[in-house]
């Protein structure tokens, strides 16, 4: 009994190691790029979200029907790629809330106003 206890359990652990997969783990250095890379993606996804904590940031996305703490979660799961392009639209936003529906404006502003006057 004792050794056919043992058979079965010597043919259960050859047949698993034949079937499931061995995971080899190889240790190596880590290069400066590969670190400095993880550190700025870091630092991104940290200004990506301090910027989302804002408050007025905060009721915009309100106002547009999403709960902050839901986009905060989809920052969270996006990848480092795309949280350093989202980083980098958002530092070439001009700051002060002009937008270019305002130089829009003021070019067509201008336009009427040389078109009256050269009549």
């Amino acid at each position: 009994m004792k050794f056919a206890a043992i058979r079965m359990i010597c043919r259960f652990l050859v047949v698993s190691m034949m079937f499931l997969p061995f995971q080899t783990i190889q240790a190596g250095m880590i290069g400066t790029d590969q670190i400095a890379s993880a550190t700025s993606a870091q630092t991104d996804r940290a200004a990506v979200l301090s910027l989302m904590s804002r408050s007025d940031v905060a009721s915009q996305l309100q106002t547009l029907g999403l709960d902050p703490k839901v986009a905060q979660d989809r920052v969270a799961a996006m990848t480092d790629e795309e949280v350093r392009s989202l980083a980098g639209k958002l530092d070439s936003l001009p700051a002060g809330a002009t937008s270019g529906w305002v130089w829009a404006a003021v070019v067509i502003i201008a336009i009427v106003i040389w078109y009256n006057w050269k009549r």
